[in-house]
């Protein structure tokens, strides 16, 4: 049985350092608030969850946090700060790796008429 540990230990620093590699390293937020989880898998199932060479406990950190935001649970924002990441150009990514983009059809639209507007009146087109 493997057993892998996502920890956080979050103090009200500025700072955001993050790692998987619990205890040695740890998490920090600007919040004041701690929580451990651990992760029992039965090892049948460890090679199907978690590819050998894989730091497991940030891989079930990631998969968390982009189901949490493709669920809308989590901010774009509190994406960048879970994983540390240092901008919100290195969350772009990540959501890609996870196929989570943010643009919608009406964003398609709206683009699409500044570029009609920036190119000269064109035949108008119609979107599903």
């Amino acid at each position: 049985m493997y057993r892998y540990y996502l920890h956080s230990v979050i103090t009200a620093s500025d700072t955001a350092v993050h790692q998987a590699d619990w205890p040695r390293e740890r998490i920090v937020s600007r919040y004041n608030l701690a929580m451990q989880v651990t992760v029992d898998i039965p090892d049948q199932f460890v090679r199907n969850i978690v590819s050998e060479g894989t730091d497991a406990a940030r891989r079930l950190l990631e998969d968390s946090v982009a189901a949490s935001y493709r669920e809308r649970r989590l901010t774009m924002e509190q994406v960048r700060q879970l994983l540390g990441f240092a901008t919100r150009m290195e969350v772009d990514p990540f959501l890609q790796r996870y196929e989570i983009y943010d643009y919608s059809i009406d964003d398609l639209r709206e683009d699409m008429a500044g570029l009609d507007d920036m190119l000269g009146a064109r035949p108008k087109r119609k979107f599903a």
